[in-house]
């Protein structure tokens, strides 16, 4: 039976809010004080009022090369006058095999494969699944259960807020996924505040890997799925080591390691993966982002030779994996991630960000001292900046400061509670460095 009872009022602005249900933003706030954008170049945003808003967070970790790049925009136009759609199910086309080809060619060696999906989310569900499967064909089907980590993230799929830390990504929908455990997180702010890199302290957190498999047995267990740098819950870099020692017991046990880099991939922390930065090869990771400058939706996984190679077998007319998306390998962001690809190559953006890293440590290290700041971490171009929380208010002195940048200072950040994140495009400049920190440092005190 159809509702037929009133609609609530529209919000009155001129452009009517009401119905759009925006994901992860407290709407009601928000509907109130809009942040509302109509324009992007470069470094900046254009709200809809023609101010410009310097853009400290690539957008949402994935304008890794700025606004508004033409070449990328052409790309795009181009393929949608030739070929606007193909099923990726039974059929292909030439864009997403030179695209795979380049992307295991910048990974490291021995992550041979692509897999193609359309977010971050989609690519860790994917590589849980491609994982479960694999020890279904090794006749070890009973390694089902899955190990993430607290304060981790990896989408919001069921599996991947299953094997998600973050607490209030997970509270509203029940038990999840069965069979997933937790390792603990990197993060002691006693042994590793105001930390520029990795932390010297804390790799032995791996360890706690052998202690879960001393619980569930090392034959339960088939994947353990891990950030290098847990981005979302506010910028927790690997302590040294750490990576390391968690690929040596994943080895030694049987256990896939799959890296999440749906953040720190294509050039985030230097390097085209920071697999590469901490010389680390995991048996699968994941990306998205940053791999078409967030200008058209798409994610992958790159896969290990041994485990898509135990899929081929069988007669050859039979579908090896029964998995995948209406929109994989899309002709629209396959040619985005093209003309991103040349950009990055071109640009020599990664081998950038690496020259910048010491410089941006330094100049957000300078906010040490400011009200209320009870840490600051960085690694690579990115940042976190812990803002002490009211004691009767938790998290609003961090919605305080968005807000605050947004229209009072022409500044985007990104926030985590508490916590202010800076993530600049890698085109940015030693001057705008410079920018953001002094727009920041009137944030920090506008909400003390």
């Amino acid at each position: 039976m159809l509702d037929k009872s009133p609609r609530p009022t529209a919000v009155n602005v001129p452009n009517d809010l009401a119905a759009h249900w925006m994901p992860f933003t407290a709407n009601r706030a928000f509907k109130k004080a809009p942040r509302l954008l109509a324009g992007a170049k470069d470094m900046h945003y254009i709200t809809v009022d023609g101010r410009k808003i310097i853009d400290a967070a690539a957008g949402m970790w994935c304008c890794n090369a700025g606004h508004g790049r033409t070449q990328i925009s052409a790309a795009i136009a181009k393929q949608a006058e030739a070929l606007d759609y193909a099923p990726p199910f039974q059929f292909g086309i030439p864009q997403a095999f030179e695209l795979a080809s380049r992307i295991a060619e910048l990974a490291p060696a021995g992550l041979d494969h692509v897999f193609f999906c359309n977010s971050g989310s989609e690519a860790a569900d994917t590589a849980l699944k491609i994982a479960l499967a694999y020890h279904q064909l090794n006749g070890q089907g009973t390694r089902s259960r899955l190990i993430g980590r607290e304060r981790g993230y990896h989408g919001v799929g069921f599996g991947g807020t299953a094997v998600g830390g973050i607490v209030n990504n997970r509270k509203m929908f029940g038990t999840l996924l069965a069979g997933v455990d937790h390792l603990p997180h990197t993060y002691d702010r006693e042994k590793q505040a105001f930390t520029k890199g990795e932390p010297e302290y804390g790799a032995h957190f791996a360890d706690e890997l052998e202690r879960l498999v001393n619980l569930h047995g090392a034959s339960t267990i088939a994947a353990v799925i891990v950030e290098p740098m847990a981005g979302s819950t506010g910028v927790l870099p690997a302590p040294k080591g750490y990576l390391k020692r968690l690929r040596e017991i994943t080895q030694k046990h049987g256990i896939l390691l799959i890296f999440d880099e749906v953040i720190t991939g294509y050039g985030r922390l230097g390097f085209a993966f920071a697999a590469e930065r901490y010389g680390v090869l995991p048996d699968m990771l994941t990306f998205a982002k940053g791999i078409t400058n967030g200008a058209a939706p798409m994610g992958g996984v790159l896969v290990r030779d041994v485990i898509h190679d135990a899929f081929m077998s069988g007669p050859e007319h039979i579908v090896e994996l029964t998995h995948g998306y209406t929109y994989s390998a899309h002709p629209l962001a396959c040619a985005a991630a093209l003309a991103t690809l040349d950009i990055y190559r071109d640009e020599k953006l990664f081998e950038r960000a690496n020259k910048l890293e010491s410089k941006f440590a330094d100049a957000v290290m300078s906010l040490k001292g400011q009200p209320n700041v009870a840490d600051i971490r960085t690694v690579g171009l990115t940042a976190g900046i812990d803002l002490a929380p009211r004691p009767d208010q938790p998290g609003k002195r961090g919605f305080d400061g968005l807000n605050s940048a947004f229209h009072d200072n022409d500044l985007m950040l990104r926030v985590a509670g508490d916590t202010l994140a800076l993530t600049p495009p890698l085109i940015v400049t030693e001057d705008q460095i410079g920018e953001i920190i002094e727009k920041v440092t009137k944030v920090i005190r506008a909400v003390a």
